[in-house]
């Protein structure tokens, strides 16, 4: 304990500065030496650290965006070598290095609060041994060793000795009832964070590395606030039990504002939003106009949530814009014109009914019938260079005519042999 006491020996001044600020305002409400006061000091100093983390956390969103933009690489990449485990998680890495992407972005607000949390550990563990620590002085520790909350002193353990206990005021079945009762609290907490982050804020459709990290911690987490819980002060307790609170709190809003593209939570958004605009005609939030943006900007890589998002709105009559705004569609029965009138829409052409074999057939004679050109000219229409050769072929035809009547009569057809003189 010492080694970790001088390893965060710099931060266990500031804390236990902070908290006894905290407990000058709330010992003047309820009394310097309750558990309300120091109990509401630890609080406060989780809300504090919390605070100033949220730029962290922010950083840590934007990272498992960044995730999720990898999947459908990722995707490739386990096709590519299922068959070679090694290999797969080589180029898995090389895809991390090339853009830029951390897999452990998540664990970064929980490294950057645990000096907190051992510098807290270590101020409550002096109040139990009763050595002052920062600017906790004499009458601090002798008040803090006062406080009880529900029966428990803050600086005592579950592992610690019914004597240990009752110099601190207090009976060991009062500090093991309140102990275990915060550890399956705390426990019960973290399963369910990391279990909604599971089950509803992650792309299921891409099994990645990530996801194995994080449905180990879903098991792993609870199994380890039960086995080291019991030999951490009712105060770290406490201190732990909020800063889970927090943490689900805050994974609620943003699995509920800005969900992971192909969640189960991003489902659940779309459907709200779509409603909410189709109402409305309008996207209202700016949070809501940037996600509806990178829909837009995705183009044929949406999801399926997404496209269910964009068909929504068809069907509604509006149609998404780039810039994340929607506007009324030209597909609507009745839509506005530049002026403020409404002009009705140009109908859908219809597809034509297929026809039976016999009717096609009876048709195409019909069009075949239709279409014979009548080539007879009335007399007018003729040019004047033909009637020669028309009056021509009229004389040719009465002659004709004549030489057939004749031939009728018995005679020979074809031209006659002119007949030689008689020789008188």
């Amino acid at each position: 304990m010492d080694t970790i006491a001088s390893l965060f020996s710099f931060i266990t001044t500031p804390v236990s500065w902070v908290i006894v600020q905290f407990h000058s305002v709330y010992g003047a409400l309820f009394g310097p030496d309750t558990g309300w006061a120091w109990g509401l000091s630890i609080v406060s100093l989780v809300i504090l650290i919390r605070i100033c983390l949220i730029p962290l956390f922010v950083k840590q969103i934007k990272a498992t965006r960044a995730m999720q933009t990898l999947q459908p690489e990722m995707k490739k990449i386990q096709e590519r070598y299922k068959n070679d485990k090694q290999r797969q998680s080589e180029e898995m890495m090389k895809l991390y290095k090339e853009t830029g992407t951390n897999p452990l972005s998540s664990c970064l607000p929980i490294l950057a609060q645990s000096p907190f949390f051992f510098a807290l550990y270590h101020v409550l563990n002096s109040i139990a041994t009763g050595d002052t620590i920062g600017v906790i002085n004499q009458s601090l520790l002798q008040s803090a060793q006062k406080a009880h909350i529900a029966g428990a002193p803050l600086a005592a353990k579950f592992t610690d000795s019914s004597s240990k206990v009752e110099a601190l005021g207090a009976s060991l079945t009062d500090v093991r009832v309140v102990t275990a009762i915060m550890i399956v609290l705390m426990s019960a907490s973290q399963f369910f964070t990391q279990r909604q982050l599971m089950t509803k804020n992650v792309d299921t459709t891409v099994k990645t590395p990530f996801m194995q990290q994080q449905k180990m911690l879903m098991y792993v987490f609870p199994v380890m606030f039960a086995v080291f819980g019991i030999n951490f002060p009712v105060g770290v307790l406490v201190y732990w039990l909020t800063t889970n609170v927090w943490t689900m709190g805050q994974q609620m809003y943003v699995i509920h504002n800005n969900p992971t593209p192909g969640s189960k939570a991003q489902a659940s958004y779309l459907e709200r939003l779509n409603k909410h605009v189709s109402q409305h005609s309008k996207v209202g939030r700016r949070r809501d106009r940037a996600i509806v943006k990178a829909i837009v900007a995705k183009g044929r890589d949406r999801n399926e949530y997404e496209r269910k998002f964009i068909n929504g709105l068809s069907k509604a009559g509006l149609v998404a814009q780039a810039d994340g705004t929607v506007i009324k569609g030209d597909t609507t029965a009745a839509v506005e014109a530049e002026d403020g009138t409404s002009a009705t829409a140009t109908p859908k052409r219809q597809q034509p009914k297929r026809q039976s074999k016999s009717q096609r057939q009876s048709g195409a004679a019909k069009a075949a019938g239709e279409a014979e050109p009548k080539t007879s000219l009335s007399k007018s229409d003729e040019p004047d260079d033909a009637k020669p050769a028309a009056a021509a072929q009229k004389g040719g035809a009465k002659s004709g005519g004549a030489t057939r009547s004749k031939a009728q009569s018995g005679q020979r057809k074809g031209p006659q042999r002119p007949k030689s003189p008689s020789k008188k």
